[in-house]
């Protein structure tokens, strides 16, 4: 049974959420700015990637380094435990990708 109170609840809710596994595979090869981040995932919008964001970081599964800059460059990657949790979901990834056809075949 899974209760509701269950502290890994939260933290697989964060990384199933519609965008939390995209930030994961997205940070698997490189650590990378907000910016960047937010280019490598199409649709996302900035507030739903600063709140994802957020959220992992909370969980620990993402770091948050801010250089002092004007403006601030803030940089994220994965920590330890992000890697391993985001093993999986990219291993998910390419399989689904290797089973797909092409988009423009017909």
């Amino acid at each position: 049974m899974f209760h509701t109170d269950c502290p890994a609840r939260d933290v697989v809710d964060h990384v199933t959420s519609r965008w939390g596994i995209w930030v994961l595979i997205s940070l698997r090869n490189n650590d990378l700015r907000f910016y960047e981040l937010r280019e490598s995932i199409r649709g996302i919008s900035e507030k739903m990637l600063a709140q994802t964001l957020r959220a992992l970081v909370q969980d620990g599964l993402v770091w948050r380094e801010v250089e002092p800059t004007t403006p601030p460059q803030v940089t994220y990657g994965l920590t330890e435990f992000g890697r391993d949790i985001g093993e999986p979901l990219t291993d998910l990834f390419n399989r689904i990708t290797r089973r797909l056809p092409p988009r423009n075949a017909e």
